[in-house]
């Protein structure tokens, strides 16, 4: 821009001087310049003015031609300029043009990388389903396979089937011989009178093996079941061990269950409602002791037997569960006992009838002095038992309580009259039978504690009138008054048990039960003590040896027991064992061993030994071992 001001200035100066030179046109100057004739056609001479003057003139046009090729450049220049102005500003919008699609491809590119990514992360998932895809359908067709060719329960209809069982090979070795089989009669411990108190025994069996079943069905808001089980511990009027080993199957459990909500009602055959449980007081949890003797323990409390059982569940066992339950159950009368010189005109059970399907070849257990009204096992009730139980279960512990009554009922000739002496008394009997019940029963309770996985600490107790029969003994249930009338014996038991589990094969445990009948005595018009427990029976023979006898064939020499006349006072069991579980699959089943040692005392009420009562009863020892193996089907 300098360079232009500096050549416009030059114009004006030389305009100015033209001012100074004669008037001609610029045209005429121009052609005169275009049409200069030749320097022979001038005039010969000019003058130095002239020759100035055209010089200028000259230098003019030629400066003017100058300034006009200056001012074509110029122009040429601004056009250029206004070109390349234009040019910058195209090319700046082009070039944020292209800046706006760069930020838009480079956006692109980004979005691209990013779909790509999804796509790949996309492409990645559909691997990971379709491997999962695969996983889960092999899976499937594993499963399926298995619960065709294992499966865990049978389909019938609506309804599925869980077999129950397990085959046993067990065995018993007891110091003293009680003539039975793994069973052991706990109130039939020998003295050293009997002839085998001086023997020992060993039996194996296998008749615990056990059968059963599960059946379950849901129908809307009703779940029902039915469950049965059974072994081969009954005996036929012809089984022996003779060759054939030939026992019958035995009815163990049999019910059917239907409930709604926390509503349950049972009937059948099961547990008594006295014995523990493990949750609530629901059917097939029940807390048995770990042994191999079907007869358990002394002081468990237990019976299984016909009965109706209603419960009600309330919470849950994390804030705390309630089960209320009432059952009612076949009543049966124990080991009536009354010792002592007793009237004999009354009864309260009969012989059972075969028609009747009530065995009449055995379980008489007494007689009376007369020979008549045999005392069996078949009581002629007026009342089921009664049983009401409260459990409560929370994290690690359940607790039970629950109260029993019972109607024992017998029919008599009232005694009207008492003669003799209090050694031969005599009775005189009245012409009217009469009925009379006597109410028995009592209170039971148990608390098991489980403080960790390894440990469980439990006690149960029992204690009333005439629940001899519900104690593993079988103690008394009643004896006899003056009158005729029966008398409920108060009968005490209870076990404690410690159970341990080391590993998850092993467990460890141990027991101690105990169980006591009181003494029940009534004095006569005449003097004579009759009763459970009189103090004048003879005891003078329990400790002596038997002495040599004879039987009717001859064929083989006896010993005869001689005179050990109190019953029980108290039985007491201690027992410790394990059991090894060599295998345990959920679909092999499960193979174990066991092995258990028990101490039993036996001790009988004091009673006369040569003229003189004794201050403490006689005492009879039994020292036992079981072993067994069991393989349970899974």
């Amino acid at each position: 821009m300098k360079r232009s001001a500096s050549l416009t200035a030059a114009l004006l100066a030389t305009a100015l001087l033209s001012n100074n030179l004669p008037a001609q046109s610029h045209t005429a100057t121009k052609a005169t310049v275009k049409k200069r004739k030749p320097a022979a056609r001038r005039k010969a001479v000019e003058s130095s003015s002239e020759r100035q003057i055209r010089e200028l003139r000259e230098m003019m046009l030629t400066q003017q031609a100058q300034i006009n090729d200056l001012k074509s450049m110029l122009a040429t220049r601004d056009q250029q300029v206004q070109t390349a102005q234009s040019s910058a500003t195209a090319a700046q919008a082009q070039a944020a043009a292209a800046e706006t699609t760069a930020q838009q491809v480079t956006a692109q590119t980004a979005q691209t990388a990013t779909d790509v990514q999804q796509v790949k992360q996309s492409v990645a998932q559909l691997e990971t389903q379709q491997s999962t895809l695969t996983d889960t359908v092999v899976s499937n067709q594993a499963t399926v396979s298995e619960q065709i060719n294992s499966p865990t329960t049978i389909h019938y209809k609506g309804v599925t089937i869980t077999p129950v069982a397990f085959f046993a090979l067990e065995g018993v070795w007891r110091q003293r011989s009680v003539n039975s089989d793994i069973n052991t009669p706990f109130n039939a411990i020998p003295f050293p009178s009997a002839n085998e108190g001086h023997i020992s025994e060993l039996n194996f069996s296998g008749r615990q093996s056990r059968l059963g079943a599960l059946v379950e069905g849901n129908a809307g808001p009703y779940k029902l079941a039915g469950y049965f089980e059974a072994d081969f511990l009954g005996t036929g009027t012809s089984s022996n061990n003779n060759q054939s080993n030939s026992y019958v199957l035995r009815q163990r459990q049999i019910w059917g269950q239907g409930s709604v909500g926390g509503f349950t009602v049972t009937g059948g055959q099961m547990w008594s409602l006295v014995t523990e449980d493990g949750l609530g007081t629901n059917n097939r949890t029940e807390k048995l002791p770990n042994t191999v003797d079907p007869q358990y323990m002394v002081g468990f409390s237990w019976t299984r037997q016909p009965a109706l059982r209603l419960q009600q569940r309330f919470g849950t066992v994390s804030t705390g569960l309630f089960t209320a339950a009432m059952s009612l159950e076949q009543a049966q009368i124990t080991n009536f006992t009354a010792s002592g010189t007793i009237p004999t005109d009354f009864f309260f059970a009969g012989v059972g009838q075969n028609g009747g399907l009530y065995n009449a070849a055995g379980n008489v257990s007494a007689g009376n002095a007369a020979g008549t009204g045999a005392i069996t096992t078949y009581a002629n009730n007026v009342a089921p038992d009664v049983i009401v139980k409260g459990a409560l279960d929370v994290r690690h512990a359940h607790f039970e309580l629950g109260g029993l009554a019972r109607f024992l009922r017998d029919y008599y000739f009232p005694v009207t009259g008492y003669t003799g002496t209090a050694a031969a008394p005599t009775y005189t009997y009245g012409t009217v039978e009469m009925s009379h019940t006597a109410a028995g029963g009592g209170i039971f309770g148990s608390g098991r504690v489980s403080p960790n996985k390894y440990v469980d600490v439990a006690v149960q107790m029992m204690a009333g009138q005439g629940v001899g029969r519900y104690g593993s003994s079988q103690l008394a249930d009643a004896t006899l008054r003056p009158d005729q009338t029966l008398e409920p014996i108060h009968n005490y038991h209870g076990m404690g048990s410690l159970e341990t589990h080391p590993t998850p094969k092993l467990d460890v445990y141990a027991y101690y039960g105990g169980e006591y009948a009181q003494r029940t005595v009534y004095t006569t018009p005449q003097g004579a003590l009759i009763g459970y427990g009189p103090r004048t029976l003879n005891n003078s023979g329990c400790y002596n040896l038997p002495t040599p006898g004879g039987n009717a064939s001859g064929t083989f020499a006896s010993l005869t027991a001689v005179t050990c006349g109190s019953p029980t006072r108290y039985i007491q069991e201690g027992m410790m064992g394990f059991t090894y579980r060599l295998a345990n699959s959920p679909k092999y089943g499960r193979l174990q061993y066991q092995f258990t040692y028990s101490y039993l005392q036996r001790n009988l009420w004091s009673g006369t030994t040569t003229g003189v009562t004794s201050p403490s009863g006689p005492r009879a020892l039994e020292n036992m071992i079981h072993a067994g193996m069991r393989y349970y089907i899974p």
